[in-house]
């Protein structure tokens, strides 16, 4: 079956993912030592140099950090020479990828580097993301994010959604799918453990760690010269719900539904869905708003319960789905990626490979 003709201006593929190992700490490594590997891995699958690149954008968090502008420093792993077209977006790689998508139908450039980041290992991540909050009613609550998930957990099993053995079962499948992802934080049998917040246990949670990941991408006959087989995004889209959390139904995201509508979800069936779910309650969600049926394989890759590093998980995702397409496993991929507290702010794209 033909390809679908692409709603946009250009065709644009991810042409090249590498992602960095996810570990606990990177006490002995820079933001800078930790990217730079990446970048070089990303380039070489391409054969590109760092002049060759038409943009470059990247995606990360001073918060983590503890420091303003701490982005800046990263670009010492992109180079000082030559110079070159950048920018950054303050939150996952996810949406630097969409403004460099933007940036490559505005015909501004051909190739794209999109990079992201994280070190969730000095600091305690849960506090950190109340920063993100409500400043008037919910930050100065303190209510961290395992907290909010176990919300949003409770409301899908009053509702009768799910339930805490179903929640178990999505964090072992996904740990156990990522014992064939070398990059993975966990994987295989890993304990449910103790509550960390009610109904959430120790399994149903992403873990802390370090990493990043970095694609390109290419538009047209120049991603066919990249790759043997580009993942075309034909269709990506984002959209943000209420900042009230009250205002909210938990147990839905029609964000998400909205997103996926406009990038085409539901045009065609998919064969892949990674899905950026940092907790198994938001799976549930996900996949019902994504009429993700028993065919569909989800988080092939383990997903962020095997490996979130905060602001590069969901550019990973995008990047997870590509390489299955490049690799001849997808044929048809969603890839999602949220922001934000109970699913706030999603993104959806939809990537295709050409038939054989």
């Amino acid at each position: 079956m033909p390809r679908p003709t692409v709603r946009y201006a250009r065709d644009v593929a991810v042409v090249a993912f590498a992602q960095s190992d996810h570990l606990r700490r990177t006490d002995e490594l820079s933001e800078v030592e930790m990217v730079m590997p990446v970048l070089h891995q990303v380039l070489a699958q391409t054969g590109l140099k760092a002049g060759e690149i038409g943009f470059t954008c990247s995606g990360s968090s001073d918060y983590l950090a503890g420091r303003a502008f701490s982005f800046t420093m990263t670009l010492d792993g992109v180079g000082a020479w030559p110079p070159i077209s950048e920018s950054h977006v303050e939150m996952d790689g996810a949406w630097a990828l969409y403004e460099a998508w933007v940036k490559i139908q505005t015909g501004e450039a051909d190739t794209a580097l999109v990079y992201s980041y994280g070190k969730s290992s000095p600091g305690s991540v849960r506090d950190v993301l109340t920063r993100q909050l409500d400043p008037y009613y919910l930050a100065p609550l303190w209510p961290d994010s395992v907290a909010l998930a176990a919300l949003q957990a409770q409301a899908l099993i009053d509702a009768g959604e799910t339930d805490e053995p179903a929640l178990a079962a999505i964090g072992a499948r996904s740990r156990a799918a990522a014992e064939a992802n070398p990059h993975a934080q966990l994987s295989g049998s890993v304990p449910q453990g103790d509550y960390q917040v009610r109904p959430l246990r120790t399994g149903d949670c992403p873990p802390i760690g370090d990493g990043a990941a970095a694609v390109i991408l290419a538009a047209g006959d120049t991603a066919r010269r990249l790759c043997a087989r580009p993942a075309w995004i034909t269709g990506i889209d984002h959209r943000i719900e209420a900042h009230a959390l009250g205002l909210r139904d938990l147990t839905d995201s029609p964000s998400t539904r909205i997103a996926a509508e406009r990038a085409g979800v539901f045009e065609a069936p998919v064969d892949t869905a990674e899905l950026h779910a940092p907790f198994s309650s938001q799976e549930v969600v996900l996949r019902k708003v994504l009429g993700l049926g028993d065919g569909v394989a989800v988080n092939p890759s383990g997903g962020a319960l095997a490996a979130n590093p905060v602001m590069a998980a969901g550019l990973i995702r995008i990047g997870e789905a590509a390489a299955r397409i490049h690799r001849g496993e997808s044929d048809r991929a969603v890839a999602h990626a949220t922001s934000g507290p109970c699913l706030q702010q999603n993104l959806v794209a939809v990537l295709e490979g050409d038939p054989a």
